[in-house]
């Protein structure tokens, strides 16, 4: 019994890897830092693009951090947490990706020097935990107030979200439009605003600069009856949740026709039911008719004939935006149309864009859904002319949002490093470790603002450091002049909330990774076939 051997306990199938301890913190950490060093250098206006080919072949160029990340199928999983954090600043703000991530990247790489100081990851995320809540009560304080009414400052805030981006070549035009957009869907009483409502269109061809703003709705979808007028001003809209069209039979019931004047008589009511349906349309009053669903060959004459114009298969959701536009009201049935349920703009009208027949309803009153036709040279260029518009409005959106800005080019994150340092001497433990590593990642903004500028990272960041010294809070570095500015006084300002959003998904995906210790993978490998009875045989007798 002494020299019997213990057999070994398996608990997990065969072919699961596992990584333990110090290993599974390091794996996690250097998958981590390779996502932000991959962004890292698309970050400020000097910033470079990255060429993505996805397995079809299909070509995205981009310098924006979610898209990148998004378009580049990551496997490993800490690394796919890291994209995570640059998908929610997305969803959550619109910008600042390419920040969150390569603050998140640094707090790691911080991290990790403490770790080989045998600093146990508890206390280096409560650490970060602490610094994280003090450093957004330093953003707050450093924030500026801006109104709705402050065009200028929501003009900058939107070309600070486009520079660097394929779009800054018409960025003058491009931010005007951003503006003018989110103003106009804005709720000026409760400064509520819903980006959904601007609704962007692009199509290829002209140049960036042809791209306008349509005070209403654009939709790709032609007139469906060629008798119909293609141009209409100062007219009644109705918009129609269902078919005009005879609905067909449910169920397993039929219709017995034995007869040719049967069969006449059946024709004959189907068509006065659909003449009764356009019927109801011209008593209503409108001259535009906008369907959700289908329209009868038939119900189309009669409304040509009528001098109506209408469109049909229209999207759920640009019916929403046509409802906000035009003020019309949703009708589920065409019976039940009235003239309190339409809307009324003051053209809408087919034009014929790159190619394709597109509807324009323009001049609504005081519209709160509105459409940026985007135009660009080629697929690419209206892409990532697409890419920098959508960060724009939605930087301009955040703003008015909290109603508060920062200088943006590294002065802000400069300035909670400085006030970290200082916050860290508070404590007598090994948390002032934790919280000094957290301000020193805060200054990776202004880094690779100055590296990826091709200047000197450790002159411009001691230059820096001599300002906000001085008191100078505002002063951030400018990468086209080499030299540090007040950042206010350049115009280049973000939202407060892309910051705060930033620094939050930047600290929680990094406290969430140090805290891994064990990584259990499970056998990617296809169960075999069980063998035949008597092993694999030789060939069959006959």
């Amino acid at each position: 019994m002494g020299g019997q051997q213990v057999q070994p306990v398996f608990i997990l199938p065969e072919g699961t890897l596992r990584t333990k301890g110090k290993e599974a913190q390091k794996n996690n950490i250097a998958a981590a830092k390779l996502v932000a060093d991959a962004v890292r250098t698309t970050l400020g206006p000097k910033g470079m693009d990255k060429m993505l080919v996805d397995s079809l072949g299909d070509v995205t160029i981009t310098n924006d951090g979610a898209t990148i990340l998004n378009e580049m199928q990551i496997e490993h999983p800490a690394a796919k947490m890291m994209a995570e954090v640059a998908k929610t600043q997305d969803e959550a703000v619109g910008d600042g990706t390419t920040t969150a991530v390569i603050i998140a990247g640094e707090l790691l790489k911080e991290a990790e020097k403490l770790l080989e100081k045998q600093i146990h990851p508890t206390v280096i995320t409560k650490g970060f935990r602490l610094a994280k809540l003090r450093a957004l009560e330093i953003l707050e304080k450093l924030s500026y107030e801006v109104a709705i009414k402050d065009e200028k400052s929501l003009k900058r805030i939107a070309n600070t979200a486009m520079t660097g981006k394929s779009a800054e070549r018409a960025s003058e035009k491009l931010t005007d439009l951003a503006v003018r957009a989110v103003t106009r869907i804005a709720d000026r009483k409760t400064n509520e605003m819903d980006t959904e409502n601007i609704k962007i269109e692009k199509k290829q061809g002209g140049s960036m600069s042809d791209t306008e703003l349509i005070e209403g709705i654009v939709l790709d979808k032609e007139v469906v009856h060629s008798g119909m007028p293609k141009k209409l001003e100062k007219v009644k809209v109705a918009l129609l949740d269902s078919a005009l069209e005879v609905k067909e039979l449910e169920g397993d019931a039929k219709i017995s026709i034995d007869s040719p004047e049967k069969l006449q008589a059946f024709l004959n009511e189907e068509e006065k039911s659909l003449k009764d349906m356009v019927n109801k349309v011209i008593k209503s009053g409108a001259g535009v008719v906008f369907c959700q669903k289908g329209i009868d060959d038939v119900a189309q004459h009669y409304l040509a004939k009528a001098n109506i114009l209408a469109a049909r298969r229209v999207k759920k959701s640009d019916m929403e935006k046509l409802t906000r536009a035009t003020g019309a009201k949703i009708v589920t049935s065409v019976k039940e149309l009235s003239r309190n349920d339409l809307g009324y703009a003051g053209v809408v009208q087919e034009k014929k864009i790159s190619g394709d027949e597109m509807i324009f309803v323009e001049r609504c009153k005081d519209p709160k859904a509105v459409t940026i036709l985007i135009r660009g040279g080629s697929e690419h260029v209206v892409d990532e002319v697409e890419r920098a518009m959508e960060d724009a409005i939605k930087g301009v959106a955040a703003a008015l949002e909290l109603g508060k800005i920062v200088p943006g080019g590294g002065a802000v994150e400069i300035q909670v490093a400085k006030q970290l340092r200082k916050y860290a001497e508070s404590f007598k433990g090994r948390e002032q470790l934790a919280v000094n590593a957290f301000a020193e990642a805060m200054e990776i903004v202004p880094k690779s603002l100055a590296e990826n500028a091709g200047l000197d990272p450790i002159d411009k960041l001691a230059q820096l450091r001599s300002e906000h010294d001085k008191k100078r809070t505002a002063t951030g570095l400018d990468v086209f002049t080499g030299n540090v500015h007040s950042m206010m006084n350049l115009g280049v300002i973000e939202p407060l909330k892309i910051k705060l959003q930033a620094l939050k998904s930047a600290s929680e995906v990094a406290e969430m990774i140090l805290r891994i210790d064990d990584m259990i993978s499970a056998g990617a490998g296809e169960k075999q076939p069980p063998m035949p009875p008597g092993g694999m045989g030789g060939m069959p007798e006959y």
